[in-house]
């Protein structure tokens, strides 16, 4: 491949500075950087997949990420069906603990397997090491302040009662 083009994949329900310092950094790595909001069957989504995509342009746009970054949506296939389409041969997944690593590397294993794809794990900045969408999806659904785990255009979203829970 000419072109270095990754995924990073994540339900984004909702997107954190997390996921923005993940994203931030991968388009550092990589020429061409598709971030995918996947559904996750084993979740309840707190906001609709169009929220999502729109809450993630948003706090992209707001941001200070350079780059060539494509958000977009997948929900029917396998993840490496599209990171194939696209042309991408990385997946970018942030991990925050063990946890996280037990749970992604079979996963990781079996995308190389299936198409090729390989996974780069991220650790994230301490700053965001123990924030998750969970996290903040309780803290907003119990009326608490989620500014500081939360891009600008999300809190903006989260407090003015938008919620679709």
């Amino acid at each position: 491949m000419s072109n270095r083009i990754a995924v990073v994949p994540g339900s984004f329900d909702p997107p954190t500075l997390g996921h923005l310092d993940v994203i931030r950094r991968a388009a550092g790595l990589y020429d061409q950087l598709h971030v995918l909001v996947v559904h996750n069957p084993g979740k309840e989504a707190m906001l609709p997949i169009a929220q999502r995509l729109s809450l993630l342009e948003q706090s992209i746009a707001e941001s200070d990420i350079d780059g060539d970054v494509v958000v977009a949506a997948w929900s029917m296939g396998l993840l490496v069906d599209y990171a194939t389409d696209v042309g991408a041969g990385v997946l970018v997944k942030g991990i925050r603990s063990q946890v996280d690593v037990a749970y992604e590397t079979p996963m990781a294993i079996v995308n190389r397997h299936l198409a090729h794809v390989e996974t780069v794990f991220l650790l994230p900045d301490p700053a965001h090491a123990l924030v998750s969408s969970s996290l903040v999806r309780q803290v907003a659904s119990l009326g608490g302040d989620v500014s500081p785990f939360v891009p600008p255009a999300v809190a903006r979203f989260l407090d003015t009662g938008n919620r679709s829970a």
